[in-house]
């Protein structure tokens, strides 16, 4: 496949994803390909982290799961690809198969309905909604807490649920987004410095925060290029000026990127401490200069944000795609 037809199908599948996202009966009768990853990690954990290995021989063993999870999310994803090239009109699998793995509608759609519930239900709608898409104790959450923590996830997951898995498609075609994925999913699942994960998931998380090493830089330029457009000049500069100023500080060596650039753009602060579970997390500011009392309507100008975000990573897709037939690759 040419790399103008490569791009050429990623701008196809961004529109897709964007008008459609996942449709719920679809997945309601299949399995959806990140449940079938899921359950792979699952059965890998499973199978080779034991309690009693020293941690030495747990570590050999995460590298070991990682091997296999890439290698069978590599295969499945140039056997899919070769099935779209032979089959008629397959290039509509490949089409559809991106737009399943990019989450821009979805992400859209599960933020927008906790600025929803605050409004409509007040704190304890809110706290139901933003449950479901991030990890930490959503009765420990104030309002505040509850719109930095939808706006947090909204950035997060711009770099490794859009901008990530487009550039990967974009890099290896199928099997490069759905390794991607893969390890995404694997992060998510067995990445975590916990005592069963600490050892065997290290292999796993050090592998994520490399993959998605460029996306969260793309991912707070668009940010920051979409306060140019929509909020201004002096709302950019604060977006560079916090992602300089904070990125570094946050706990994760990508998260912190978007989070920051869009913190900046909006003129909050994000992050800080947070519980999750019975464990507090003593995170860093992201632009602490920022205002900290945000209500839902600070959720959907998050919301803006992102939706510019996405045009743009859609325009320079298609502007990678107009170069490229110019110049035949």
């Amino acid at each position: 496949m040419s790399l103008a037809v490569l791009l050429g199908c990623l701008l196809v599948a961004l529109a897709i994803d964007w008008a459609v996202g996942d449709p719920p009966w679809l997945w309601r009768r299949l399995p959806h390909p990140v449940v079938l990853l899921g359950a792979l990690v699952d059965r890998l954990d499973h199978a080779l982290n034991r309690d009693d290995d020293p941690p030495r021989t747990r570590r050999l063993k995460g590298i070991a799961a990682l091997a296999i999870l890439l290698v069978v999310a590599l295969l499945a994803g140039a056997l899919l690809h070769g099935l779209a090239r032979v089959v008629p009109f397959g290039i509509f699998i490949e089409i559809l198969a991106i737009a399943v793995l990019i989450a821009q509608r979805d992400l859209a759609d599960h933020v927008r309905a906790v600025a929803d519930a605050l409004a409509g239900e007040g704190l304890a709608g809110g706290r139901r909604a933003v449950s479901r898409i991030v990890g930490r104790d959503p009765d420990s959450l104030d309002g505040p807490g509850v719109c930095r923590a939808a706006i947090e996830s909204l950035a997060e997951n711009f770099a490794d649920g859009v901008v990530a898995p487009a550039l990967w498609y974009a890099v290896l075609g199928l099997p490069g987004l759905l390794a991607y994925k893969a390890l995404n999913t694997a992060d998510s699942m067995i990445g975590h410095r916990t005592d069963r994960h600490r050892d065997f998931g290290r292999a796993v998380a050090r592998a994520d925060d490399l993959a998605n090493f460029p996306a969260s830089r793309l991912s707070a330029l668009l940010i920051t290029t979409a306060a140019m457009v929509t909020l201004g000049r002096a709302s950019a500069r604060a977006g560079v000026e916090a992602v300089h100023g904070s990125a570094k500080r946050h706990r994760s060596p990508n998260a912190g990127w978007p989070e920051a650039a869009m913190a900046g753009a909006l003129g909050v602060a994000l992050a800080g401490p947070r519980r999750y579970g019975a464990e507090l997390v003593d995170d860093a500011w992201m632009n602490p200069a920022g205002r900290r009392d945000l209500d839902a309507t600070d959720i959907g100008r998050a919301l803006t944000q992102f939706r510019i975000s996405c045009l743009l990573l859609a325009g320079l897709v298609g502007l990678l795609f107009v170069l490229s037939l110019s110049a035949g690759l």
